[in-house]
Order: structure tokens, then sequence, then C-alpha cells
């Protein structure tokens, strides 16, 4: 037999030759994803494609065990990559190969593969972790809600940091499959459609599965018991609705409110085209919080939004959203006004509907209700910063941003933007300057000057002529206060969302 000799310092030139260019030239993928209003959200150097989630959650004790498999795609040669993610990690794997792995901060979940990965290469990452949602503060606080009987997780702009790692912010959407086992006689809300539901040894596992692109932040789950009520939209999307058991004096609200999704929705797609999701519905868990949320296909609501009787209004902000912040989501969240500004002026159209007040004559009202000095103008919507997110002003001022838009181009190609919009940008995202561009190419008009006007100058606009000619006819009176704006204003606190202020949800 012949054996070849390599001496020592051929072999060392033959290993450097064998390893590959893309692993010689990988690096650590970004530990955020660029994002100014939060450095920290998000990740580079790759893309999460879908994630399958098999959770086992214990209401008694806040207990959450899971296991996160993420399908990912490398978009540059990487060496490591971080994950968001706040619980305690036993375990991550690579491409099926054990990977070493360290936390960094609160939030940063740092992944280091057996070998590098190349640009373009897919592979799996596989999280094993336990922890208790509730007892993990960022930033001071958490975004887990405790219930008397379980827990939910709803927040924005984050709360999956609390419960699954991801590469948490919208430019990174992906599907899901959230299984959840809960001890016989809870049960499991969260995303999509039920696809099967099973029982085994005092346990049930229920089984969700999304099916269209959905940001982190929109992923939710809620485990208690529930009062769930379904039924199916005349074109057969199923329509599933859940109310805690303990609501108290406000279940009777809450379901005279939800109840109308169907034809809540019906009506939106008039406005805004197909819906562009595979299920309807809505959850009100047992929660002290006061806000609402968009989460995909199943909103989230606070009871207290409900505290002073039913209101349809609340429903229609948050289905708005179906089209405007979950089919098309925000570049970066300075491009909250392409979200919030549109789900609010739904709730004009609605009061139009419904003969409560048009959305000029409400217009009117909220422009009147705001003197040249208030501090309601120095909020530009349009890139409002971080501490103003979620400030009125991105909600009102960015809707009277819209009303000047449709008085400006008229009725016609106003609401042939409001339909086209999400079908040119179905399940994608885009920003404040996109829809500017948008809308010009549609009414065929320069608007740049409007748009900058109602969403950046930090002052109030002059009335609009016509507004001018409304107020001599009346003597100079206020206008008079639509009769929808008492329903509309009790909603205002869907955007208190807590944490800015440092309060714990």
């Amino acid at each position: 037999m012949h054996r070849r000799l390599i001496v020592p310092s051929a072999l060392a030139a033959t290993l450097v030759l064998a390893i590959p260019a893309s692993a010689a030239n990988s690096s650590a993928g970004a530990p955020g994803i660029g994002d100014p209003y939060y450095p920290a959200a998000g990740n580079g150097g790759y893309d999460v494609s879908h994630y399958d989630l098999r959770l086992k959650y214990q209401p008694q004790t806040d207990l959450l065990e899971g296991t996160a498999t993420l399908l990912a795609t490398a978009t540059q040669d990487l060496s490591r990559f971080n994950l968001d993610f706040g619980l305690e990690v036993s375990e991550v794997r690579v491409g099926g190969r054990k990977a070493k792995f360290t936390k960094e901060g609160d939030q940063e979940l740092v992944v280091t593969p057996v070998a590098p990965l190349a640009k373009g290469s897919a592979t799996s990452v596989v999280v094993r972790y336990a922890g208790k949602p509730s007892q993990l503060k960022i930033g001071g606080w958490t975004a887990w809600h405790r219930t008397p009987d379980g827990g939910v997780a709803a927040q924005e702009p984050d709360s999956a940091v609390w419960w699954f790692p991801s590469n948490d912010h919208p430019l990174d959407k992906a599907t899901y499959d959230i299984s959840v086992s809960v001890p016989d006689g809870s049960q499991a809300i969260s995303n999509g459609v039920l696809v099967s539901q099973s029982s085994r040894l005092g346990w049930t596992r229920y089984n969700w599965r999304s099916n269209k692109p959905q940001a982190s932040y929109l992923a939710t789950l809620a485990v208690g018991r529930f009062d769930i009520t379904t039924e199916k939209t005349a074109d057969g999307l199923p329509i599933l609705n859940a109310y805690s058991k303990d609501l108290g004096d406000t279940a009777g609200a809450a379901r005279a409110s939800i109840e109308r999704t169907g034809e809540v929705a019906e009506w939106l797609t008039e406005v805004f085209g197909p819906y562009p999701f595979n299920a309807l519905g809505g959850y009100v868990p047992n929660v002290t919080s006061g806000y609402a949320l968009e989460t995909q296909t199943r909103p989230f609501y606070s009871p207290r939004q409900f505290a002073a009787g039913a209101n349809v209004s609340v429903v229609v902000h948050e289905l708005a959203h179906q089209w405007y912040g979950d089919s098309v989501s925000v570049k970066g969240w300075k491009d909250i006004w392409v979200n919030e500004g549109f789900a609010r002026y739904s709730q004009w159209l609605w009061s139009e509907k419904e003969g409560e007040g048009t959305a000029q004559e409400l217009a009117d009202w909220v422009y009147a209700q705001h003197p040249a000095d208030d501090a309601f103008w120095t909020v530009a919507p349009g890139d409002p910063g971080p501490q103003n997110q979620f400030h009125l002003a991105v909600y009102d001022r960015g809707a009277l941003a819209l009303q000047a838009l449709r008085n400006e181009i008229g009725d016609e190609d106003f609401f042939a933007i409001l339909k086209g919009w999400p079908a040119e940008h179905a399940y994608g995202n885009a920003e404040v300057g996109d829809f500017v561009a948008y809308a010009e190419r549609v009414s065929g008009k320069p608007l740049a000057g409007l748009f900058d006007t109602w969403l950046y100058e930090p002052s109030k606009p002059a009335a609009p002529a016509a507004a001018e000619a409304r107020i001599a006819r009346s003597e100079g009176a206020e206008p008079e206060r639509p009769k929808s704006w008492k329903a509309i204003a009790s909603t205002n606190t869907i955007h208190d969302h807590g944490h800015e202020r440092g309060d714990e949800h």
C-alpha cells in the first residue's frame, strides 16, 4: 500500500485552501436592523420566512416552555447572528447542529453556528427555552399581560421578545404556525385559522396558522378561559371571537361591538379592497390595560374600550389596520402615519356611512379643538419621533391630512388611492414618501407641499378656503360637534400602549 506523506507545512497550506471563500469573508450580522427609533429592534444578516412555535403554558405559574423553529436565509456571508429574545435559552441548533450562544443585554441572543452561513443559503434555527414572561423586564416593563386565568402577549412596537425568539421588526415578515398546549379547561387563542385541536393526559393542544406574511409584533397569544363564537362571512372566511369569562359588566358591550366584525370587514372591503388574510375575529381578555391592537386577523381589545358601552368605532379602527399596518407595514417606525392616520380616518368614514357626521364635519371639529398654540401642532405625524409615536396628533392630525388630500384631488381619485395602495404594496412594507408618490401618480397632481403642510410643519395649517366659508356662514361659531365624536374620542386610549410612560402591563 502506498501512502502519501504530507509534511505539516503542506498540510497547513491544504487546510487554508480548503476553507470556502465565503467562510473567510463572513462577518457577524448587525445587532439591529437599522431603525433609528429603536436601534436594538431586529437584526441584520438574515431574513426569516417562517416561524414554527411549539409551546406549553401553565396558567397557574406563568411558566412558558417553547421550541421555536425559524426558517431563514442568510443575506450575507454570516459568521454569527442575533435573535431578539429575553427568556432563558437551553439550546440552539443551526442547520441541525448545536450552535454556541450567549446573551448580550436584555434582548440579544447571539448565535454562532458551527460553520459560517453562505449568502443566499437557507437554514433552520431551533431554539429551546423556558421562563415566566411576566417576570421578564426590558427597559423596566413587560409586554406580557398576566390575567386571573392565564396570560396574554399583545403590545406595540414589540411583544415577541417576551415569548419567542425573532427578527423583531416589521421589515422581516414571515408566516406562522403557533401550537400551544394548555391544561384542559383553558384555551389558547392566536392568529389565523385554528387548524386542529387535540387533548391528551390532561392537556389540550391548539394549532393555529397564519399563512400570509406577518410582522413579529402582530403575533399574539392569549391563554385563559374564554367564551368563543364562530361564524363565516358570505365569502366563507372564518370569524372567531373570544371573550374572557370574567369580563363582568363590560361583557355585553364588548360582544355587541366585536360581533359586528364581519359587517365592518364587509364594508371595509368596499373602501380598501379585498380582505388580505385567511381569518377574521377579535378577542377581549381580562386585562387592566386600556388600549387595543391590530394583531393580525384577530385584534386584541382591552375591556376598558367598552366600559362606557358598545363601541363599533374601535372595531373599525383595528380592522382597518388589517390593510393599513398589517398587510402594508411600515418600513421604519417613523412611518407610523401610514398605519394610524388611515385607521383613524376609517372611523371618520364609518361615521359618514352611519349618518353620524361626515369626515369633513369631523375634520372641522378636530381642527377647531386645537388652537394655534396647542402643542398638538408641533408633532409631525410623518416623523413624530419615538416619544410621540402614539401621540394623538399622529391619529387626528394624520386624519386631517387625508381629508385635505380628499378635498384637493376629489372623491374619485381619493377612494381609488385608498383601494389601490393596499393592493400595490400587499404583504410588504412602505414609508410615507411612498404614499405621497403613489397619490401623485394616481391623481396627476403635485402633492408634496400639501403633505409637508399637514404631516411635517410644526404649526397649525391655515384653514382651507372651504372651511373658512363654512365658518363665515355660521358667523364664526365653533363647528357643531358631530354625533359620532363621543364614540371616536373614547377610542383615544387606543394608542395608550403604556410602556412609553414606563407603565407596566
